[in-house]
């Protein structure tokens, strides 16, 4: 069986948001935010792999562009198997 990482992406997200809503809900209606602080941690425990997982495919993003703008700009090698044309 095959893992699928957009759906733990998914699930994180998703909990991290409802830890947050709970987190903000409760802080508003017992008016302590030392009491639901660890909703707040929780939320953010969530979105920690997320952001990192976004900075490194952003990373290799980046690194296969300029791999392959180098490809393009690779150099030929000299002994003409192109022939020059002139311009007008």
């Amino acid at each position: 069986m095959k893992f699928d990482k957009s759906l733990l992406r998914t699930v994180l997200f998703s909990l991290g948001i409802v830890a947050l809503v709970i987190g903000i809900y409760q802080t508003i209606f017992y008016n302590d935010l030392q009491r639901n602080y660890w909703l707040f941690m929780v939320a953010m425990t969530c979105w920690m792999p997320l952001l990192y997982w976004r900075q490194q495919e952003a990373l290799a993003a980046k690194v296969a562009a300029q791999q392959a703008r180098l490809a393009k700009n690779k150099p030929r090698p000299a002994g003409g198997t192109q022939k020059s044309k002139k311009r007008r």
